[in-house]
């Protein structure tokens, strides 16, 4: 009689193992729900979602990555759907939402087509032939525009807002991001997003947000004798303390009589003076330093009529360099006029509660702000990332310089152009490019429900259209009939669709391609280790 088999456990007790058609199933259902939370904000007519933090902090928002961090995630696949929307917001800074709701249709397909027994991996196949397929297709459609066509990209900004707070002010709101973009813009065209800074203000409305030509910084003057407005000043901005220097080594100094004290005290306020010397000689009456300034030092400039503020942020004496046209010194010897900036006027204003610093009216800016203003901190917040996707979304279009018509117009066309690819093939892979093009018309469907409408009788009179020729129809969720979205000015950048695409069919390959989930279990201490080893020779 053979001796009984012991089980072989390789996994830490407490571990779970899914795997198979079991953890597919897990996965894409994580990847679904996830999806199925931000699919009602999609569009024009999309609702918000009010997130509460575990502190009592309350966020309104349609914006789709700001929903997904908020939410704090836990399912690894779910998680994989959340880099989705952070990669799209880094990318292009605009259409989370759209990729998130793309890759969880995808994955509800795929479930079809694995419960019709087709492998995943010929799945996967077939999925990355579409998404090949479907950038060549995209760039193929997509209209140009450049840097002097400012009436487009003013269009590309208004879409951008729609369905957001912002949309009361769109018109204003999108002149003022267009003329931000092309402000900071460089001779050869490219455009640096760091360079404009948004700011938020509560108080006044949405429609008394502004574009200042400069740069406002979040900090007050060092002394109240100091002047509270200056015109035409001369700026100096630096990287250094106007503070006693602290010696490299720790050094220790001894005194035996009182007068040698006061010796001491006497040559560091000569050294104090010195420096603000320094600053006299240059002539500069504003100063704007990242370390310190000591109190007897603020005193003597504001003795001499100069206004000084300290300890700015490195990102915002960045900008302030390319507002005012001056570098950053490094230290106060040599310093010759050329170093100093200029600007239209630089003061002091209480704005709310907190006394904030203009430097306003730069000749010719390559950093600009935007100062975001709402009647209260949760409309602030959302104006402020609704601007920040518009500003996305002009620099997205001027990089590539290509743009598309929005209101699921591209989707359709898309969704159309592959069915015809997918005759091309012969082998299995033709179901999954297939199930990618229905995946597709999820968008045009979404602004429909979200509209309130019916998606079966509108999507079915778009096909048609799409199919006579009319590339750019689109759906009008106001009034629910067929719109030319590039007539009616609903445009969208190129890489909101092409990063899109590229993201949902890469997540949900990999999702697709897993067969196994191993969660680990507890983790033993070195000592227990150690233990269970002992029997080891």
């Amino acid at each position: 009689m053979s001796e009984q088999m012991q089980p072989i456990f390789i996994l830490p007790e407490g571990s779970n193992r899914t795997t198979g058609k079991s953890a597919q199933r897990n996965n894409i259902m994580a990847a679904k729900l996830v999806a199925e939370t931000v699919r009602t904000t999609l569009g024009p007519k999309g609702m918000d979602k009010m997130l509460v933090s575990s502190l009592g902090e309350v966020t309104i928002t349609n914006d789709g990555v700001t929903i997904l961090e908020e939410m704090n995630i836990e399912h690894p696949a779910g998680k994989m759907i959340v880099e989705i929307a952070k990669t799209q917001e880094q990318e292009v800074g605009d259409g989370t939402t759209t990729a998130v709701v793309l890759a969880g249709e995808l994955l509800k397909r795929a479930e079809y087509l694995l419960d019709q027994n087709i492998h995943p991996a010929v799945l996967s196949k077939g999925y990355q032939m579409a998404a090949e397929k479907a950038q060549q297709i995209l760039k193929q459609m997509a209209e140009d525009v450049d840097i002097n066509n400012k009436d487009m990209l003013r269009k590309i900004a208004m879409t951008a807002m729609t369905g957001k707070g912002a949309e009361v002010a769109k018109e204003k709101l999108s002149r003022i991001v267009v003329d931000a973009v092309l402000q900071v813009a460089d001779e050869e065209g490219s455009i640096d997003m760091n360079n404009i800074k948004v700011e938020k203000q509560i108080g006044e409305s949405i429609e008394d947000t502004s574009l200042i030509k400069g740069i406002v910084l979040d900090k007050e003057r060092v002394h109240k004798g100091m002047p509270k407005k200056l015109d035409n000043p001369k700026i100096l901005l630096l990287n250094v303390g106007l503070e006693p220097r602290e010696t490299d080594t720790e050094a220790k100094i001894q005194i035996t009589q009182p007068s040698q004290l006061q010796s001491f005290l006497d040559q560091e306020q000569k050294m104090l003076l010195e420096i603000v010397n320094k600053i006299v000689k240059t002539d500069a009456n504003v100063v704007f330093t990242q370390k310190g300034i000591d109190d007897y030092v603020q005193h003597l400039l504001a003795k001499k009529g100069i206004y000084a503020c300290r300890r700015v942020k490195q990102s915002d004496m960045e900008k302030l360099s390319k507002a005012v046209n001056s570098p950053i010194l490094a230290s106060l010897d040599d310093i010759s006029f050329e170093d100093l900036g200029s600007a239209g006027k630089v003061y002091e204003q209480r704005i709310g509660d907190e006394d904030m610093t203009y430097v306003q009216d730069c000749a010719n800016p390559k950093a600009v702000t935007i100062l975001v203003r709402g009647g209260t901190e949760h409309v602030v917040d959302e104006i402020k990332r609704a601007v920040v996707d518009a500003l996305g979304d002009v620099v997205a279009s001027l990089r590539d310089k290509k743009f598309v018509g929005g209101a699921g117009a591209p989707e359709l066309e898309l969704a159309r152009e592959l069915r015809s690819y997918a005759e091309s093939l012969s082998g299995r892979e033709q179901l999954a490019v297939i199930s990618f093009a229905d995946s597709l018309e999820i968008i045009p469907k979404t602004l429909v429900e979200n509209a309130g409408l019916d998606p079966i009788d509108i999507l079915t009179e778009l096909k048609s259209l799409h199919d006579s020729g009319q590339k750019w129809a689109g759906v009008n969720v106001f009034t629910g009939k067929p719109m030319n979205s590039l007539e009616e000015g609903v445009v969208e950048p190129l890489r909101i669709k092409t990063q899109a695409v590229k993201s949902a069919s890469e997540v949900a390959v990999m999702i697709l391609r897993i067969d196994d989930v191993i969660a680990s279990g507890r983790t033993q201490s070195p000592n227990n280790s150690m233990n269970n080893m002992g029997g080891m020779d």
